[in-house]
């Protein structure tokens, strides 16, 4: 049996949607995706992408048998991975580049199962998940296919993808389908290759095995931003990553979009907080005025626009577009 695994992101449905119209149901590999949604989706997508074409498109259940026909999207909220006795396992683990479901889970766990039967597909997206797990795939024999960056709504995922794997296909979204067709129906060319170690403790995804983390990390300076352990940077050139004990993973770029989400949420805490300040000081300027302490009523009146000029700083500093 072969496996196509897909993961996408911001434009990702329209592309999906697409994709789906053009592949037949006699597919010759069962596909498995990935696309970025939130917690608290509704989960009507897989009823959105039947109608796009005649696979069947479904949220798996735990232990699913892999079935052709069937185009398997990732429950929210939900690591989607598959074992190389064909059956699907879905997992509450830690988030790995911010998001659950994550691209890379699934990329790795086919890497791993399947070897040069995994065909790993890249479409649109923003950062760079899915290219640590697209490299896992390329490195167990398998095919490497991205959307062309010039083709896609966000380029990000499928050109970081092209810098750091190497790639056997590159094509736009048109093209796309003829060329999985086409590669589900032939041999693999790629030879099966003894599964790395990081591989086998990356692909569980479960905290008891992830102890073993260790052996292909070294502790780095940084701290999770989820759980604050140590972040271990993982020894691959190709990819900087990084990894706690407790499973939480990212990429540099997501750690670096990580923390500056948390820069822009303490700057507005502390404009909010100042601001709050000088409002109440106003109240006890009036409060003292009322009560005919003027001297006292001063005093209040200029802590509170020296509070308002601090929170006027504040907001300076950070760049106009993001107001």
């Amino acid at each position: 049996m072969r496996v196509l695994v897909i993961g996408t992101s911001a434009g990702g449905v329209q592309a999906l949607g697409t994709l789906l119209s053009n592949l037949p149901a006699d597919l010759g590999a069962v596909p498995l995706a990935v696309i970025h949604v939130a917690p608290a989706s509704p989960g009507f997508l897989p009823e959105l992408l039947s109608k796009a074409g005649p696979l069947r498109c479904l949220h798996p259940s735990h232990g699913e048998k892999l079935q052709k026909g069937r185009f398997y999207l990732a429950p929210p909220d939900q690591h989607m991975l598959v074992e190389a006795r064909g059956t699907i396992r879905l997992s509450h683990g830690p988030k790995e580049n911010r998001s659950r479901p994550a691209i890379d889970p699934l990329f790795r766990s086919a890497a791993g199962a399947f070897g040069p039967d995994a065909i790993g597909v890249i479409l649109t997206g923003n950062l760079d998940d899915g290219t640590a797990g697209l490299l896992a795939v390329k490195r167990s024999g398998g095919t490497t296919v991205i959307q062309d960056p010039a083709d896609a709504a966000a380029p990000s995922m499928p050109r970081s993808a092209a810098k750091r794997v190497e790639i056997d296909h590159k094509v736009p979204l048109s093209k796309l389908a003829p060329l999985l067709v086409r590669l589900s129906r032939e041999r693999p060319r790629g030879e099966r290759r003894l599964r790395p170690e990081g591989l086998k403790i990356e692909s569980t995804g479960e905290k008891a095995k992830l102890c073993g983390i260790a052996k292909v990390g070294d502790p780095s300076l940084f701290t999770c931003p989820n759980c604050h352990g140590t972040l271990l940077r993982i020894k691959e050139e190709q990819v900087l990553r990084f990894r706690c004990h407790t499973g939480h993973a990212f990429t540099a770029q997501s750690l670096l979009a990580t923390l500056n989400a948390a820069t822009e949420h303490t700057i507005w805490s502390a404009a909010c907080a100042l601001q709050e300040s000088a409002m109440l000081l106003q109240h006890l300027a009036q409060h003292a005025r009322d009560a005919g302490h003027a001297v006292e009523a001063d005093g209040f009146s200029r802590h509170a626009s020296e509070k308002l000029e601090q929170a006027a700083q504040v907001r300076k500093s950070f760049p106009q577009e993001r107001l």
